[in-house]
């Protein structure tokens, strides 16, 4: 339906990303890495998507700040 997350997938994603675990921006790669460690398939691709869209704006937010300095 929507783009809203819940706080638990939130904050779970936050947690996994925080581990050192190397993500994209590409919903299908996190889906590989999360599905060795979520047995839970729609919790795993709730969280790979919430990842992709919080590297995707991530990456933009570093590329305006690089784009800024200049």
């Amino acid at each position: 339906m929507g783009k809203i997350k819940s706080k638990q997938i939130k904050a779970y994603s936050h947690e996994i990303i925080n581990l050192g675990i190397e993500f994209s921006g590409d919903f299908e790669k996190n889906k590989k890495i999360l599905g060795r460690e979520m047995p839970i398939k729609k919790m795993r691709n709730q969280m790979a998507g919430y990842i992709s869209r919080y590297k995707k704006k991530e990456k933009i937010e570093k590329d305006k700040l690089n784009s800024e300095k200049k």
